[in-house]
């Protein structure tokens, strides 16, 4: 039954969603018609397409587990996107804006067209690139999970992985932005329906009379759980970790590239006004999540192989009927596809458009296309490789990947905000930002300095730092070529 009901709502969406977009646009012959849907994406559309790429399994599987293994940092979730939402009303529609006055069609271009200077372009691409693949990483680490549930113990995670990675490439060559949009749509649908018939039941099913009385239980069984640092204080996730771990997520979620091609791919930019004024409304959600994830402690649920990430999926084979379990492992599915695509689809248009295109100049675009597609599968099997060797919680995969593309940011904010911001001063920012990320030295003296911060919010203060301070002191223009 659990794989049937998989198999159902995962090829029933896929389906209708290939069949939508072929419907809605003619098959893709340009870069800017497959990468960003033609720019035509209407309000409805992109409501969903956005809230896709931020309501995935990092949301569902990753804050449930969150809220299981850590308890209070779990509330993280409830802050990072209503901030994000406020950041994403004044700084996406400009992003919208210069990307249609330019016919920009990755965010690399967006650099290398502001600032002049095509070695940028080269440069944000290789940077985009590092951190979408650990964004991919969290996909398939989720598809894998449900691979094995539906396939039975004896599928390993190597042969279980490879799989979800077949799957996200089959669904981003068969379909495009728009097939995304329309999965998405569903996805979140189905979603939200299942996480509130989850949550209205989950009290019945643990022995506790309401929703309210789950949390009253966990603060009397479990005190440190309702509290901070929460269940495991030696790791310092404390109220400074929650609120600067918050800052870093609203200050990079529309710096990921893909959320750069998606703002190209709005109508207008009352489009994406819109979408901001009423994304918050998404974050209601998290509360039945992370309910979920208490209930599951007060249950004494047990993650498979201490993984948190598996711990819904077990919570809910555990204490509800099995086609409960099926649902959302299909729906799980999507979460992880959907997205998935999305961001492989992303590093496809970068790869050839920002390595190849500046590469051989001459190629036309029916030959970028064929690269950016070839492209997909190498950094599909980069994130497959990953995934196979990666041990920690989708929160702390995610949040891994917000401090490497948040070294991004303060290049697109000074871009709006600083006009006398060069190129060599970006790339300043950008090199000390790395540093304090991947030198252990240097990582070791911001955990002392700036004690239970995330490192990416100290690595990204830091970069706008040095790229103001060589904006102010390095004349525009020095080191900068057109970006052609």
């Amino acid at each position: 039954m659990i794989l049937s009901l998989i198999l159902l709502i995962v090829c029933g969406t896929v389906a209708g969603s290939i069949l939508y977009g072929r419907l809605r646009q003619k098959r893709a012959q340009t870069m800017e018609e497959w990468a960003l849907g033609g720019r035509k994406l209407g309000t409805l559309v992109f409501w969903f397409l956005n809230a896709g790429e931020i309501y995935t399994t990092f949301a569902v599987l990753g804050i449930s587990g969150f809220a299981w293994a850590y308890g209070a940092p779990a509330y993280l979730a409830f802050c990072s996107v209503s901030l994000s939402a406020a950041v994403g009303y004044w700084l996406t529609p400009m992003i919208h804006g210069y990307g249609r006055r330019h016919g920009l069609v990755t965010q690399a271009d967006f650099f290398a067209h502001r600032y002049q200077a095509r070695w940028l372009g080269i440069c944000v691409a290789a940077a985009g690139l590092i951190a979408l693949v650990v964004y991919v990483q969290i996909q398939v680490t989720a598809l894998t999970l449900v691979v094995r549930l539906a396939a039975g113990p004896g599928v390993s995670q190597a042969v279980a992985a490879g799989v979800s990675v077949t799957l996200m490439l089959l669904f981003v060559f068969l379909a495009g932005l728009r097939s995304a949009a329309f999965a998405a749509g569903v996805k979140d649908v189905l979603m939200l329906v299942v996480v509130v018939v989850l949550a209205s039941t989950v009290a019945n099913v643990v022995g506790e009379g309401s929703v309210l009385d789950v949390f009253r239980a966990v603060g009397e069984r479990f005190p440190q759980a309702t509290q901070f640092p929460g269940l495991k204080p030696e790791l310092g996730l404390d109220t400074t970790w929650l609120v600067t771990s918050a800052i870093n997520v609203a200050l990079g979620t529309y710096i990921f590239p893909h959320m750069f091609q998606l703002c190209y791919s709005a109508d207008s930019g009352t489009t994406i006004r819109r979408n901001a004024v009423f994304q918050p409304i998404y974050s209601l959600s998290y509360f039945f999540i992370i309910l979920l994830g208490f209930a599951a402690l007060l249950a004494g649920t047990q993650a498979p192989n201490g993984d948190p990430n598996a711990l819904l999926l077990a919570f809910v084979a555990e204490r509800y009927p099995a086609w409960m379990l099926g649902v959302l492992a299909g729906i799980a599915s999507l979460l992880a596809l959907v997205p998935g695509s999305v961001l492989l689809l992303t590093c496809g248009a970068i790869f050839g458009r920002n390595i190849v295109r500046p590469l051989i100049p001459r190629i036309d675009e029916r030959t970028e296309l064929l690269a950016s597609r070839l492209a997909m599968v190498m950094f599909a099997g980069i994130a497959l490789y990953l995934t196979l060797g990666a041990s920690g919680s989708l929160v702390e995969i995610g949040l891994s990947a917000y401090a490497a593309i948040g070294m991004l940011a303060p290049g697109v904010y000074c871009a709006f905000l600083l006009r006398r911001t060069s190129a060599i001063a970006v790339l300043g920012g950008l090199l000390a930002g790395y540093a304090v990320l991947w030198i252990p030295a240097f990582a070791t003296a911001a955990g002392t300095w700036f004690p239970h911060w995330e490192i990416g919010l100290v690595a990204m203060i830091l970069n706008a730092l040095v790229t103001v301070g060589l904006s102010l002191v390095v004349p525009r223009g020095a080191f900068e070529t057109q970006p052609g």
